[in-house]
């Protein structure tokens, strides 16, 4: 049982970074927030719910099933805004350009 929470534990900090650190601070250098960064800022403190945090593309052409990265582009969930009950979704440019 304690192998799997580590395992869980792993993917989740894995599908955190979305497309990985170093494509985290490129954003950064930017002047820009990550994905969830910007859903954190939009919602109230800790409401937000990721939906799908573990999804991976189908594609098997191009070379892709190389290219797996949890949450494949977009995240979405729902959290509160104000106390009301919002879903929200955000391009994660740091996966595939935030390509769906």
């Amino acid at each position: 049982m304690k192998e799997r929470m580590e395992e869980l534990e792993d993917a989740r900090a894995r599908a955190k970074l979305g497309g990985g650190a170093a494509k985290n601070s490129e954003q950064h250098s930017r002047g820009k927030m990550t994905a969830r960064e910007r859903i954190e800022a939009l919602v109230d403190l800790d409401s937000f719910v990721e939906i799908d945090r573990y999804a991976l593309h189908q594609t098997r052409d191009f070379g892709m099933m190389d290219k797996r990265i949890l949450g494949d582009g977009v995240v979405t969930g729902y959290g509160k805004i104000n106390g009301r009950q919002v879903y929200v979704f955000s391009h994660d440019f740091t996966v595939f350009g935030g390509s769906l």
